[in-house]
């Protein structure tokens, strides 16, 4: 199974850009907030038990589609602190084991345009963050600091682009079948 792992910022449009990316491909799309709005119904965000179970969900769910023959899946992540830093490397090999593989993409976006985007009422559909002071906070206090992050194979600014297009050129760059790579300049 070819696991697409997009991450970024919230608000760069990782939910909206997989979506686009799923028409193209026919894979799933597995978002962060499946499994944070569920615990969240339960738990607080960010205590053991949730950061536990949020990471056993992702886990399974990878686990399971490959053991079932998915060909793809595509899932949205918000590197955060309350992510442990072990999750990444699980994950890589947990799919290796299964014969398949991970491909990184990073979404970006200005921050300005990411406070403009934050409180969007397509974002109030799940427990995102849609509060401009919040994310300032969070912001402020390295939340967001995603060391642990491997490389992407494509990195994208979705402000300077539609969604169908940054998810065209994902495909482009991840070699899908029927979309050749971009003209070398």
């Amino acid at each position: 199974m070819r696991l697409i792992f997009i991450y970024g910022l919230p608000a760069s449009g990782k939910l909206t850009v997989a979506r686009e990316l799923a028409r193209i491909t026919g894979y799933q799309v597995f978002h962060n907030h499946l499994a944070v709005d569920l615990l969240q119904s339960v738990f607080e965000f960010g205590s053991k038990p949730f950061v536990e179970l949020r990471e056993e969900i992702w886990l399974s769910v990878f686990e399971k589609a490959a053991e079932n023959g998915l060909s793809g899946l595509i899932f949205t992540f918000a590197p955060e602190a309350t992510v442990r830093a072990t999750f990444i490397e699980a994950v890589e090999t947990m799919l290796a084991g299964a014969g398949g593989s991970v491909d990184f993409v990073e979404l970006t976006c200005p921050v300005e345009e990411l406070k403009r985007r934050l409180p969007e009422a397509s974002r109030r559909q799940y427990t995102k963050l849609a509060s401009v002071e919040l994310f300032e906070q969070l912001q402020a206090r390295g939340i967001f600091d995603a060391l642990f992050m491997p490389a992407a194979r494509v990195s994208i600014d979705t402000s300077t682009c539609t969604p169908a297009r940054a998810a065209l050129e994902i495909a482009r760059a991840l070699h899908f079948s029927g979309f050749s790579a971009p003209p070398q300049s």
